[in-house]
């Protein structure tokens, strides 16, 4: 009894074969995780939920080597977003998150947290025109935002509470998030 070979199980093995070349895996990883991305919704933490910043108090170095601390950052609203350049979820979010910096960079203090070099770093906005700061940690993460997974998001109100915290490729650009942090700079 022949089989017949259908285009779907071609399509398969031809995505599975580009998943294997390292060349072509990530730029479909990054394809994929911008579509996740489109979908990934971002909620609000219920109150009940809700964690506060217990201390503002880390310091930071920005790609300048100029240092930073939290503490700058205290009755503000802040995001906060972990990432790193080689990170497929990281990189599909990107585009997002610089448009939104491109409109709330002057009102919302925006901290992009890697544990990548400057020198990596420099090279990977310069490729993608991103404008937004960079900074690596100088001193241990306030408890409150210690991550395992990357990337991952949070939106600190100006008394502490974090009111966003999502891991995952989001959409951050959109009109939602934007009324977010409209109300959140109004209180």
């Amino acid at each position: 009894m022949k089989r017949k070979f259908k285009k779907s199980n071609i399509a398969f093995i031809v995505i599975i074969v580009l998943l294997i070349i390292p060349q072509t895996r990530q730029f479909i990883q990054i394809w994929i995780h911008k579509g996740v991305a489109l979908v990934n919704p971002v909620n609000e933490v219920s109150l009940e939920e809700r964690v506060k910043l217990e201390s503002y108090d880390w310091q930071l170095v920005k790609e300048n080597k100029a240092t930073y601390n939290l503490k700058q950052a205290e009755g503000k609203v802040v995001l906060i977003n972990f990432w790193a350049t080689w990170c497929p979820p990281c990189i599909a979010e990107m585009p997002s998150l610089q448009d939104l910096y491109s409109d709330y960079g002057d009102k919302v203090d925006f901290l992009f947290i890697t544990t990548d070099s400057f020198e990596v770093v420099k090279a990977f906005k310069n490729k993608n025109n991103y404008t937004f700061p960079v900074y690596i940690r100088r001193s241990d993460y306030p408890k409150e935002l210690i991550t395992k997974s990357i990337p991952r998001t949070l939106i600190i109100n100006k008394t502490g509470d974090i009111i966003i915290d999502k891991s995952g490729a989001v959409d951050w650009n959109n009109d939602s998030i934007r009324e977010q942090l409209d109300q959140l700079l109004s209180e």
